[in-house]
Parts: C-alpha cells; sequence; structure tokens
C-alpha cells in the first residue's frame, strides 16, 4: 500500500535537493557572506554606502575602523559611543575570523593572521578578483567606486557576490 507513495516521496525529496544545489549555485560557493541583520548596524553603518559584511574583514579591522570614525576613509563617520560600542561588538562577532568564519575563508587568505586590513578593496583576493575590470568601468557614474559593490553585484546587499 505504500508502493504509491514512494515515487511521491523520492520526487519530493529530488525537488528539495535541486532547490539547495541551486541556492548554492547562486551564492557562487565562496562569494557568499552573511548581510549584516543587526538593525542599528545596519541603519548606521549602510547609511552612506553598502553595509559590507562582517565576514568580508576580520576582527582586527573592524575594531581598528570602528576605534578611528573621524577618520572613515576622509569622512567623519562618528556615531555616539553607545552605538560604535554596538556596531562594533556585531561586526567583530561576525568577522571573518570569528562567527563569520566559515564564509571568510577565500577573501581572507593571505592576510596574516594578526593583520587587520582595510579597505576591503585591498585584499589580496578582492584585488585578484577584480584585476580584469577596466579603469574605466570603476571611473563610470554608475560605478563610481571599487567600494560601489551593488554596480555590478546586483544582489550584494542580500550577501551574495558572484558576477553577475
Amino acid at each position: 500500500m505504500n508502493i504509491p507513495y514512494r515515487p511521491l516521496a523520492l520526487g519530493l525529496v529530488a525537488l528539495v535537493f535541486t532547490g539547495l544545489l541551486l541556492d548554492r549555485a547562486k551564492a557562487g560557493g565562496g562569494h557568499y557572506y552573511p548581510p549584516v541583520t543587526d538593525s542599528v548596524t545596519l541603519q548606521e553603518y549602510g547609511s552612506c554606502h553598502m553595509a559590507f559584511p562582517p565576514a568580508m574583514l576580520p576582527a582586527a579591522s573592524w575594531q581598528s575602523m570602528m576605534g578611528d570614525l573621524a577618520n572613515h576613509f576622509g569622512d567623519d563617520a562618528s556615531v555616539d559611543p553607545d552605538t560604535a560600542a554596538r556596531i562594533t561588538r556585531y561586526l567583530v562577532a561576525n568577522a571573518g575570523d570569528t562567527g563569520g568564519a566559515r564564509h571568510a575563508g577565500k577573501l581572507l587568505r593571505g592576510v596574516a593572521q594578526n593583520d587587520a586590513p582595510l579597505p576591503i578593496t585591498e585584499l589580496p583576493k578582492w584585488v585578484r578578483e577584480h584585476r580584469e575590470v577596466p579603469r574605466r568601468e570603476w571611473a563610470s557614474k554608475e560605478v563610481g567606486s571599487r567600494a560601489n559593490c551593488p554596480a555590478c553585484h546586483v544582489d550584494a546587499d542580500r550577501g551574495y557576490f558572484e558576477d553577475d
């Protein structure tokens, strides 16, 4: 009596498995970094530019960056001390060498363990991945800077950085 249900069950298993494979393919394997989920971090950190996933840098980088917000790549990104502390805790807890380590391996390859690289666009893996992008594209009105990931990676805000 259970025999007619077996093909249906196998079909459902195959469908779920295919969905998981397609989702992994979309993530680009090593091109997925969990996006910022903390509301305060997303609001403050993402108010001027994309909120880069914390797994893209080691904890020391986030601590260094958050410790000098008055000189944030040429801008004053200062926030009140409580907000800065909350954002720092979130970024450090999810950094590429802590909570986000599962996703950061490839991007942080070649970075010394005690190093605090800034910015993300100077990481060896980032440079290799983008070496074929012509200078004129970085300077175009649509892109504007190497830090404007969503200009080329339409799902960057969702953590997907595969070529689109």
